[in-house]
């Protein structure tokens, strides 16, 4: 194999591992209760 070939196929199994660590990282975020009261009557409305 030429060596152009060699580091063709590092680089595609590098970015396919890198896919497959990220596909795998948990990114999902517990949800924040992003309301406030309001303490005015007519702002409340």
């Amino acid at each position: 194999m030429s060596r152009s070939a060699i580091i063709l196929i590092l680089i595609v199994v590098l970015i396919g591992g890198g896919l497959w660590y990220l596909s795998g990282v948990n990114a999902e975020k517990p949800l924040t209760h992003v309301e406030k009261p309001i303490p005015n009557e007519k702002l409340g409305k």
